[in-house]
C-alpha cells in the first residue's frame, strides 16, 4: 500500500515570496493553506504583518489567520495542536494541506514537539513587569542568571520577553527553563503521524532580499502602517509589552508615536529589525539538513518553487 504524500511546508524569511508561490500552486491544485506565522494570527494587524489581501484570502482557503485579538497570546503548543487537526480535516475534504510561513519555532513545535513548560500566569507576569519597571530588564537578567545561568547566558540583557518567560517558569515550577529543556531532549515528543517536508526559500544574494525588505517596509508605511498602529493604541487595552506589539515594525512605530524617535529613525529601525528577523529565520532554516532549497532571489524562483513542491507531491 502506497504511503500518503508528504505534507509540504513552504518556509522562508520575510519577503522571500512564500505567499505568491502558495497562491500560484493553488491555481491548479485543490489545496488549503495553513499559516505558519506568529504575527498573522492577530486580528486588526494587517499592513505591518504583510497579511494576504482580502482577495487572496478569498481565492484560497486559509487557516490560522485572524484567529485571536492582539490582547491575547497564541503559543507554539497551540499552533501544533491546531495545525495537526487542520491537516487531517483538509485531507478528509480531499484537498492538499500546504503549510506556509516563517515562524520556525512553530515548525519545530509541529515536527518535534515542545517541552511541557508551565503555562503562562498573568499574576506572575504582572509582578515581573512591575519589578522590571522599577529595576530595569538588565537587573532582571541578573536575577535570572542567579537561578538559571544557562538560559541567562544565551539571552541579551534587554530581551524582556524571554527573560520574563524564563523567570516565570522558575517561579511557577522551582525548576530552571534549561533543566526543562534538557529533560525534554532526553525524552523527545511522540512524532506526528504525518511526514512534513520543508521547502526553504533562501536568498542566493542576501543583498537582493535586503533591498526587498527595505522596499516592502517603505510600502507598508505608504499604505498606512502608522495609522494602523495609531488605531491599535487608541483601543487603550494594548501596550508595547504584549507579544502582538513586539512584532517587528509595530514596536518601532509605537516608539515613534510615543515621541521617542523621529520618523526617519523609526523607518530605519523597522528595516533593520526586519533584516535581523530574516537573519534569525535563515539560521533556523540552515539547521534543517532535510530541507529542499529554492533560491528566492533567482529570476526563476517562482517556477523552481512550484516544480519542487509538485515533485514532492508525486512521491
Amino acid at each position: 500500500m502506497k504511503s500518503p504524500p508528504p505534507i509540504v511546508c513552504l518556509l522562508g524569511p520575510t519577503a522571500s515570496g512564500k505567499t505568491a508561490a502558495a497562491l500560484a500552486l493553488a491555481q491548479d491544485t485543490p489545496l488549503e493553506i495553513i499559516s505558519v506565522d506568529s504575527a498573522l494570527v492577530y486580528r486588526e494587524m494587517n499592513i505591518g504583518t504583510a497579511k494576504p489581501s482580502a482577495a487572496e484570502l478569498a481565492a484560497v482557503p486559509h487557516h490560522l489567520i485572524d484567529i485571536i485579538d492582539p490582547r491575547d497570546v497564541y503559543s507554539a503548543a497551540q499552533f501544533r495542536e491546531d495545525a495537526l487537526r487542520l491537516v487531517d480535516e483538509i485531507a478528509a475534504r480531499g484537498r492538499r494541506p500546504l503549510l506556509v510561513g516563517g515562524t520556525m519555532l512553530y515548525y519545530k513545535a509541529l515536527t518535534q514537539g515542545l517541552s511541557p513548560l508551565p503555562s503562562a500566569n498573568a499574576e506572575v507576569r504582572t509582578q515581573l513587569d512591575e519589578d522590571a519597571a522599577r529595576e530595569g530588564w538588565p537587573a532582571m537578567h541578573a536575577r535570572l542568571a542567579s537561578v538559571d545561568p544557562v538560559t541567562a547566558a544565551r539571552l541579551a540583557p534587554n530581551d524582556a520577553q524571554r527573560i520574563q518567560r524564563a523567570l516565570e517558569i522558575f517561579l511557577l515550577s522551582g525548576k530552571p527553563m534549561s533543566q526543562w529543556l534538557a529533560e525534554q531532549a532526553r525524552t523527545p515528543a511522540t512524532p506526528p503521524a504525518h511526514t512534513f517536508v520543508p521547502v526553504a526559500l533562501e536568498p542566493g544574494e542576501r543583498a537582493v532580499l535586503h533591498a526587498r525588505i527595505a522596499e516592502r517596509f517603505r510600502l507598508m508605511l505608504a499604505a498606512g502602517f502608522v495609522e494602523e498602529v495609531e488605531h491599535l493604541r487608541a483601543r487603550g487595552d494594548l501596550d508595547p509589552s504584549l507579544p502582538s506589539m513586539r512584532c517587528v515594525g509595530y514596536r518601532q512605530v509605537w516608539e515613534y508615536l510615543d515621541g521617542e524617535i523621529d520618523y526617519d529613525t523609526m523607518r530605519d529601525k523597522g528595516i533593520f529589525a526586519t533584516r535581523q528577523l530574516c537573519k534569525r529565520q535563515l539560521t533556523w532554516l540552515r539547521s534543517m539538513p532535510e530541507r529542499h532549497i529554492v533560491d528566492c532571489t533567482a529570476a526563476n524562483a517562482s517556477q523552481h518553487a512550484l516544480a519542487t513542491v509538485r515533485a514532492l507531491w508525486q512521491v
